[in-house]
């Protein structure tokens, strides 16, 4: 089980899948990196996010709405890692990664130009992260949630800031952050 617990149900649901998916890949440690300077990011960008990511889901690509957050999330990661006194002073880091390329190809432009991988750790992340999407729109699908409501907001929220999280903890277990307990 991982270190974080969260208010909404919905959230924890969410979380759970993907920590566990993603433990049992060895792409996340057993806890979760405790990151403030990426956490206060996600306001901002989730909501600089949101019409893109629902023009996405609405339209038939509720894996890529969802799945495009985690690779944000690593994006973002690295950024913190290797110049965060330039990146940190970007006022909104999704729409600097959107607008780098465009949004259907920002998956792309995230796996060979921000992290720099290789292409059997492209196919590794690409495979993680499409996973990932699929599960957590397999357990929003499940959740009868009616579309256009305050409940289908709140899941689809919830879950992009999962992918967010999720994308951050990998990103920074791939450049040898390691949480452990004190």
């Amino acid at each position: 089980m991982s270190n974080i617990e969260y208010d909404n149900p919905v959230e924890q649901i969410f979380h759970d899948d993907l920590y566990g998916y993603l433990r049992s890949l060895d792409l996340v440690d057993e806890r979760i990196p405790e990151a403030p300077d990426l956490d206060e990011l996600w306001f901002k960008i989730g909501q600089s996010y949101m019409t893109d990511g629902i023009r996405e889901y609405n339209t038939g690509y509720p894996s890529v709405a969802l799945g495009w957050m985690m690779f944000i999330g690593m994006a973002v990661a690295k950024y913190w890692d290797v110049e965060w006194e330039v990146y940190g002073k970007v006022p909104d880091l999704y729409v600097y990664l959107r607008d780098r390329i465009d949004f259907d190809h920002m998956d792309d432009y995230i796996l060979d130009k921000v992290l720099c991988l290789d292409a059997d750790s492209r196919k590794k992340i690409n495979d993680a992260v499409a996973e990932s999407a699929s599960r957590t729109y397999n357990m929003m699908s499940h959740m009868c949630l009616e579309s256009g409501t305050a409940a289908a907001m709140r899941a689809f929220t919830a879950a992009l800031h999962q992918m967010y999280v999720m994308g951050v903890a990998v990103e920074l277990k791939a450049l040898g952050y390691h949480m452990t307990k004190l």
